[in-house]
């Protein structure tokens, strides 16, 4: 009999992948943490880090990958609500809305995966909580609104080629 790896199998942008990526940016973010829509922007920048002068992207860059950010949230909120259920996500809320925490289970589950895919990916997250992590949500939005249209011009170009 050979033997069994011992990686976690994930399916290319489900829930489950990107509660993964949230409970690594939680972790990066501790001790504060973040709310839907800056979540949504930090895994982009997680994803797509060399796109924002970071470390080399996490996953190979897409031609169109701007319009990404319109797709994410459902399946972050998704995500978010997986790894809740098991104490790795913890949700605050109060006069501003919902805030996001790294669950106190976290720290053991960030601590036992160790395949080159979740070093790079606690890499960009530690490089995006320390980047980002200070801007508030409606600023960030700006900034990533002021790069996205950079990125619309890929679409742009391609309309005008076609």
């Amino acid at each position: 009999m050979g033997k069994m790896k011992s990686s976690v199998p994930l399916v290319f942008n489900s829930p489950f992948e990107l509660g993964l990526r949230m409970v690594y940016l939680l972790y990066s973010l501790r001790p504060t943490g973040a709310d839907l829509q800056k979540l949504v922007l930090l895994d982009y920048a997680i994803v797509y880090s060399g796109d924002l002068e970071g470390p080399s992207s996490l996953h190979t860059p897409v031609p169109f990958r701007g319009g990404e950010l319109l797709s994410r949230r459902t399946l972050i909120e998704q995500g978010l609500h997986l790894m809740m259920m098991r104490g790795l996500v913890e949700a605050q809320l109060d006069e501003k809305g919902i805030t996001y925490l790294a669950g106190k289970d976290s720290f053991a589950l960030v601590g036992s995966l160790a395949s080159p895919y979740f070093r790079e990916l606690e890499e960009r997250c530690n490089w995006a909580a320390n980047r980002f992590a200070n801007i508030e949500s409606l600023e960030l939005t700006q900034m990533f609104s002021d790069k996205g249209h950079r990125w619309g011009a890929e679409i742009e170009n391609f309309e005008l080629k076609g």
